[in-house]
């Protein structure tokens, strides 16, 4: 028995090292091959999400930032979150002082760093987690359901993921509360 609880770890760590190679752009931006390549026009990239049943996610990041560093390296491969973020979500980067185009929900253009002004973003990492249903005359920051700004540990990642997949925003336990549960749950079982 212990020797298959060996071999399991072993392949476990294996796969983890094989996820935590990835690529960095010509941007200075980690490039997962879970990102997809997309025309930042967010009307099309909600289309795109539902058609393939997944959540819109938009990640914000930035060159040389260590706290995305972090996430790609210690906290998106681990195998976890690696399927949630692969299975669930049509993800989308973009680049807090980048100068690519893109398009709002109520067709408004700007550079990726005047849309983060608008949106509100000033921190990287941030995952701002869409509304599956497109908003009328309103702009993506309008349509949040959550907003994750900053780097976290696995136990709150893979828990804002699951509370954003179930859409249990909808009901009426807050998102603290549902971490608290599901941490207490994970750490009962020995995770």
């Amino acid at each position: 028995m212990r020797f298959f609880a060996t071999i399991l770890a072993a392949v476990a760590m294996m796969s983890m090292a094989a996820h935590a190679e990835v690529t960095m752009g010509d941007d200075g931006l980690h490039k997962a091959d879970w990102l997809e390549d997309t025309f930042m026009d967010m009307s099309e990239d909600l289309e795109s999400a539902n058609a393939e049943g997944k959540r819109l996610l938009i990640i914000w990041e930035q060159r040389g930032c260590p706290y995305c560093n972090r996430m790609h390296e210690k906290i998106f491969p681990r195998p976890e979150i690696d399927v949630l973020l692969r299975e669930h979500f049509y993800i989308v980067q973009m680049n807090l002082f980048g100068d690519k185009e893109v398009t709002d929900f109520d067709g408004t253009v700007l550079s990726e760093k005047q849309m983060a002004v608008r949106w509100g973003i000033i921190f990287t990492p941030t995952m701002m987690f869409l509304d599956d249903i497109a908003p009328v005359g309103k702009s993506a920051a309008q349509s949040t359901v959550m907003v994750m700004p900053g780097a976290f540990d696995k136990y709150t990642t893979k828990n804002i993921l699951n509370f954003v997949w179930q859409k249990a925003y909808e009901g009426d336990e807050h998102f603290q509360k549902f971490h608290a549960r599901e941490l207490a749950a994970a750490k009962a079982a020995g995770n």
